[in-house]
């Protein structure tokens, strides 16, 4: 089962059994997760806003055009929900803790605070880029995808996002200039 394709899988969903949504889940929620806590800064966000958007995908399945894209699909329901929440005033806040940094290094607090410091730097001079040179830059760089699978995903021409990568890169160079 965990090799039936996307199709097949939403095919017996629609079917009436829901065991295979699983299999969905676990083959799209890291990249999903990675590209929320990009978008929301903090990954307590990020985790709802990815539960969110599998439950929408669940209840709206039989909206799917095309089931084989199954995962361009739950991530447009995604950046749709990323551009809600930093819409929101309310959510425009800082993240109390950030335990990444905690991992690295029991042994060395100067090290840990130093991670620390540049995590929130990155995280801060992400989350000043405006949301299309964001959302490019870390499905470019974090994600890893072409140009043609991110103007897919965003409905974007390829030469918009070269753009919006390049400005990003720039923006970010230009704030963290001196931390590393």
């Amino acid at each position: 089962m965990e090799q039936e394709t996307d199709g097949a899988l939403v095919a017996r969903i629609l079917a009436g059994n829901p065991a295979p949504y699983a299999i969905l889940v676990r083959r799209y929620q890291e990249p999903l997760f990675r590209y929320a806590r990009g978008m929301a800064g903090d990954g307590d966000s990020a985790a709802d806003l990815v539960q969110d958007a599998f439950i929408k995908a669940y209840r709206n399945l039989n909206g799917c055009q095309n089931p084989d894209r199954f995962g361009a699909w739950v991530f447009r329901i995604l950046v749709n929900g990323c551009k809600d929440h930093l819409r929101s005033p309310r959510q425009r806040r800082e993240a109390l803790s950030d335990d990444t940094a905690a991992t690295a290094s029991e042994f060395d607090p100067a090290l840990t605070l130093d991670q620390s410091e540049l995590r929130a730097a990155i995280d801060a001079a992400l989350g000043a880029l405006p949301f299309p040179q964001r959302q490019a830059f870390l499905l470019k760089h974090v994600e890893g995808h072409s140009y043609e699978e991110m103007a897919e995903l965003v409905g974007v021409s390829v030469p918009a996002l070269k753009m919006r990568v390049l400005r990003a890169r720039e923006a970010l160079q230009e704030r963290l200039r001196g931390l590393v």
